[in-house]
Formats: C-alpha cells, structure tokens, sequence
C-alpha cells in the first residue's frame, strides 16, 4: 500500500550542505574513516619554489563568516607544470597540486601551505599569470563556485592575464587578489571570499 504524501519524512535541502563534511571531510565532523584523509596535502615535501600559506575567510551578505564550508585547491607547480597527464611535463615527486580544506568551525577560517605557482599556458597559447583554482561549497549553495587566487605582487603577470582581463572594472579585478604579508616567518597570502554584496568575490561559469 503506498503511504499518503502527509506520512512521507522530510529530505534535507538539495544543497551542498549540512552533510559537506561527512561525504567530503569526515574527519572534520567526527568520523574516524580513513586513516588520512584525501588532499590535505597540496605540494608535498619535494616541490620547488617559494614556500607560502594562504588563508581567509568565507563571507557572506551580511559581513558573518560562513562556519561549514569546503574549499578545494588546485595549482601548477613552481615552473607552471600540472601534475596531469596533459600537464606540460614533469611535477616533483609526490607533488599533488590538489587539496582540500574545510573552514574552522567555530572561527570561519580556513587556510593551507603549499608553494606559489608558476605562469601556466592558456588558450590560444597566452600566458596566465600565477593563480590557484578554488571550488568553494557550503550549504546553501547549489551548485560549487569557482574562483581564482592572483597574487597582488605579480602586477605586471595579472596585467597580461587574459581571464583577468576579460573582467572589465578594476574594483572588480581586486577581488581575485590575495595580500601579501609575513606571519612568524612564514610568507601568508589573504584571500577573503564574498559571497555577496557590493564587494562580491568574481565567480567564473566553468
């Protein structure tokens, strides 16, 4: 007998979240599955280059950090190489160029060390200028967003970026740019993401 709709339970919203973490970070939400969890290591030991972490937030229309959101990287390494079949050549050894972090659950912040990328090839044979790839969920989000990390010392590169420049508002632009600074030693890029607003993070259809 097939049971009225009034009986049937309610389904969480078809979002990427409240259950992110449990799928993609079990860790995270207190599930003891793998002995290490996949992409936490973005570089590994053997990469060459400048040893940097990038970190920041995820903001949304109201200014608040979001809590639950999952974030995954992906680079060249330091001579703009991919470690793929079709990447261009050879990376390091255990060199990944993928990660995947989660924010803090009680702060909202999220960060990972790897090494600053190189200029990788683009369409048509242009040069595009040293950047990370960002997929961000989180609930409330239907679809991932995607996103690009430039650095803000690399002008002259970001300048003759081409995705870069099919972004027509300089403000606009300043958005994809992580700052540079120095925390115990270590060279740290900021990059806050937002999600909405007058200062919105530029969000690519790929």
């Amino acid at each position: 007998m097939v049971q009225p709709l009034n009986y049937l339970k309610e389904t969480p919203s078809q979002t990427a979240g409240p259950y992110v973490h449990i799928g993609l970070a079990p860790g995270a939400a207190g599930f003891d599955i793998y002995e290490r969890e996949l992409g936490w290591d973005i570089a590994g030991p053997n990469a060459e280059g400048e040893r940097i972490r990038v970190e920041g937030l995820v903001i949304d229309g109201t200014g608040s950090p979001i809590k639950d959101v999952l974030l995954e990287a992906w680079q060249a390494n330091a001579k703009g190489i991919y470690a793929h079949p079709e990447g261009g050549g050879e990376v390091e050894e255990g060199f990944r160029g993928w990660g995947r972090v989660i924010t803090d659950f009680d702060t909202g912040e999220w960060g990972f060390d790897t090494i600053k990328p190189g200029k990788t090839p683009g369409r048509n044979g242009r040069i595009q200028a040293p950047h990370i790839n960002l997929w961000v969920v989180a609930r409330g989000i239907n679809l991932g967003l995607n996103t690009r990390i430039y650095f803000e010392d690399e002008a002259e590169a970001n300048a003759e970026d081409p995705v870069m420049n099919i972004i027509e508002w300089e403000r606009r632009r300043a958005t994809l740019l992580a700052k540079r600074s120095e925390k115990d030693g270590k060279v740290v890029y900021r990059f806050d993401i937002q999600l909405q607003g007058q200062d919105e993070t530029v969000f690519f259809d790929v």
